[in-house]
């Protein structure tokens, strides 16, 4: 598979079949000799293909035909590496497993998964071998793919853990597992973000509702970082209440020395795409919810990035739980 025209690194896509078909059409690939290609570039997913959208099973199929093809390559997010935790059981405490299987989890996240690959059949099994071999990032000649987070000092310790192999064993899935461990921390880190506790008593509420007592954080931001302008919140209001105050050690990466730009999902963007510097853009836009969008980066070798090279289509019409 030739590459010469570059790369387009595809956003969350959520179980949003007819998008992703839509974008991939936009971007100038068609469905031939048994998978999506374009005459010069290959796709990259940044992972999150399945939950919340109604076509899910459509939307690995095609991604894997495009895998198994060369025409894509595809990086793990946190809803495959929770989909793995759902249904391994714990070493020490048989019967119980890694990601509790609540009604809370269950209803929140996994369940149109499940419905739809039907839980515990032939298909869910080979979907479940076949996220075990995504990298949980793609170190790319000129460009840095990741779920979440690029986080050097935790990428380095994940490919150690892994002999290099920067893809999940059952000891790092089990290990990662355990809170407060180093690879807990590290694949937290890569695949969901940085989050910090916010400082007493200060809580928010986010776009599910929920009251959190912790944000994310824009760990791609310049330094110096605070509370106030770090944090990932809806609202100036929001915004405003939060403390004008150094974030701790903890939440602060070291100065990224990469020339590489990256690229990431996860974040659930609104609005009109665009980047966050000329070395890093998110291209999730919650393609999954009303007013949202699949979002590509088109990359051609530039070594800083370039707003007008972000292509978008309309996501779904209707929300999808």
């Amino acid at each position: 598979m030739t590459t010469s025209g570059g790369l387009d690194v595809i956003g969350d896509v959520h179980g949003q079949y007819e998008v992703l078909v839509r974008l991939l059409t936009r971007l100038g690939y068609a469905r031939r000799d048994g998978a999506w290609r374009h005459p010069d570039r290959q796709a990259v997913f940044v992972g999150d293909l399945i939950d919340r959208g109604p076509e899910q099973v459509a939307v690995v199929t095609l991604v894997r035909e495009m895998h198994d093809a060369g025409t894509a390559l595809v990086a793990m997010g946190n809803h495959e590496w929770n989909a793995l935790a759902w249904v391994t059981q714990r070493p020490d405490h048989p019967g119980e497993f890694l990601r509790d299987n609540n009604d809370k989890n269950k209803r929140l996240q996994h369940a149109d998964f499940l419905a739809q690959v039907g839980e515990g059949s032939a298909l869910h099994h080979e979907y479940l071998a076949w996220f075990k071999t995504l990298p949980l990032w793609l170190d790319l000649p000129g460009l840095r793919v990741v779920h979440a987070c690029w986080q050097p000092a935790q990428i380095a310790h994940v490919a150690e853990r892994t002999n290099g192999s920067c893809r999940v064993t059952p000891d790092l899935l089990e290990r990662a597992h355990i809170k407060h461990s180093a690879d807990y921390r590290a694949i937290e880190t890569l695949l969901k973000g940085i989050e910090v506790a916010l400082p007493e008593p200060m809580t928010f509420v986010d776009k599910s509702g929920h009251r959190r007592h912790q944000a994310r954080i824009q760990w791609w931001r310049p330094a110096p970082r605070t509370f106030r302008n770090s944090a990932i919140v809806e609202g100036d209001d929001v915004r405003a209440q939060l403390p004008d105050i150094a974030l701790p050690d903890a939440a602060v990466i070291e100065v990224d020395t990469d020339p590489r730009p990256v690229v990431f999902g996860h974040y659930w963007a609104t609005g009109s795409p665009t980047l966050l510097s000329n070395k890093a853009v998110c291209v999730d836009y919650s393609a999954s919810m009303v007013n949202g969008s699949l979002v590509a980066y088109r990359w051609s070798g530039e070594t800083e990035l370039v707003e007008a090279n972000l292509v978008s289509v309309p996501g779904a019409t209707n929300k999808t739980a």
